[in-house]
């Protein structure tokens, strides 16, 4: 019916939709039919009308046009982090996506890390920021760059999430797990490497 809004689920139901020809590599780069879309201005707006429906799949929505989107990991990159206040509880922890948006570590933009599952040998798990809500239970993220996730670690302090041990960052009064701490026992079976 013209005029009502629509999930994207409900939209793929009815048929409207097509598919898009952009990409959001994981670099944060985003492509329009192969090549990289330069115009920052441009960017910025589609990245505004970016969704995310109860499946998971990524929507964008534009005044002539609606369809989805290929994502290679999170549609935005987190590249700056900047924190004020007093280290500790107190501090309020900022961070800038690749698309201008400030976000303020907190209930509303949490960080995410998935640490319940293992990482690669070669690499720790993956950070992320909640950058709006979608849908349903997935929300729109943003990957931290490595420097933002070193600066966070530099920040870290020992605290505890659901009884378990764990090393983390305080932000607007939350605490947000970044790993689980190092099992003293596997410290002495490797010689005390990390």
């Amino acid at each position: 019916m013209p005029g009502t809004d629509l999930s994207g689920a409900d939209r793929q139901r009815e048929g409207t939709p097509r598919a898009l020809p952009f990409l959001i590599r994981r670099d944060g780069v985003w492509l329009y039919r192969g090549s990289p879309i330069r115009r920052k201005e441009m960017l910025c707006l589609f990245a505004s009308m970016l969704r995310r429906d109860r499946e998971g799949s990524f929507w964008l929505t534009t005044p002539t046009e609606t369809g989805t989107i290929q994502v290679e990991d999170a549609p935005f990159l987190a590249g700056e982090l900047d924190f004020r206040g007093v280290c500790g509880r107190h501090q309020n922890l900022c961070l800038r996506t690749n698309v201008d948006e400030l976000l303020c570590v907190g209930p509303s933009h949490p960080l995410v890390v998935d640490w319940e599952r293992p990482a690669a040998e070669d690499c720790a798990p993956v950070p992320y920021v909640q950058v709006r809500r979608g849908e349903g239970e997935f929300p729109v993220l943003a990957r931290l760059s490595r420097p933002v996730y070193y600066e966070l670690v530099a920040l870290a302090v020992p605290g505890h999430v659901g009884c378990r041990p764990c090393m983390g960052v305080w932000s607007q009064n939350c605490f947000f797990p970044l790993a689980p701490m190092p099992d003293p026992a596997m410290q002495e079976i490797s010689g005390g490497e990390t």
